[in-house]
């Protein structure tokens, strides 16, 4: 499976299981994400229409549809910005949708919004980690060896954050190698290798390291 897709779909899980814990969780047990991020029922609309928008996207086949289908997904998304502009969740599923139309920069900004203060306050360490990989992928889809540096400054911070996540590892294996720091990108690969001994990307890197 294509590295893109893949960190994609991470994304795509997270987003989802935020949606999942706005509608199952008891009113009372709601945490500061729900409470700070989600201000009012009309502001959580949107987020969730946003979200279905977004799951519809990617799995429809014909591409003219999909892209109206994330341009929807954004509009929602800016709905409830303007109703709390600091909401991380609702940056993250803009920068998600941005990024199936092609909007690889609009993502970025989207993205760097909701990693800044105040709206970074509002995520789990597991949620940042997840949404500092993101960024980091588009950054060096954007411009590869212009951006790799800012992109490991992101994986490194994500994998201490969430150090079990092993597509973060591989990326960061791949920043390094592009850099030609043979010695780093191997011990990063292994690591990814280590919690996901399948991981295709990370057996592929560590092939061409050995060459």
């Amino acid at each position: 499976m294509d590295r893109d897709v893949i960190i994609q779909l991470g994304i795509l899980i997270f987003t989802l299981a935020i949606f999942f814990i706005l509608q199952t969780l008891p009113k009372r047990a709601f945490t500061k994400l729900r409470s700070r991020a989600r201000p009012n029922n009309q502001t959580h609309r949107h987020f969730i229409q946003g979200a279905h928008l977004l799951a519809r996207a990617r799995s429809t086949k014909t591409k003219s549809a999909s892209f109206n289908l994330a341009k929807s997904a954004v509009d929602e998304a800016d709905k409830a910005l303007a109703l709390d502009p600091r909401d991380p969740a609702a940056h993250i599923l803009k920068a998600m949708a941005e990024t199936l139309m092609g909007r690889t920069t609009a993502a970025l900004k989207s993205l760097d919004l909701a990693l800044s203060p105040p709206a970074v306050k509002m995520l789990s360490e597991r949620e940042k980690g997840d949404a500092l990989v993101k960024r980091a992928e588009l950054l060096i889809g954007l411009n590869r060896k212009r951006r790799v540096d800012s992109a490991i400054g992101d994986l490194v911070e994500a994998v201490g954050l969430s150090p079990d996540n092993a597509r973060a590892f591989c990326l960061l294996g791949h920043c390094y190698e592009i850099k030609e720091l043979r010695e780093e990108a191997r011990n990063a690969f292994e690591k990814a290798l280590k919690m996901e001994p399948g991981l295709k990307e990370a057996h592929e890197g560590l092939g061409r390291l050995s060459s």
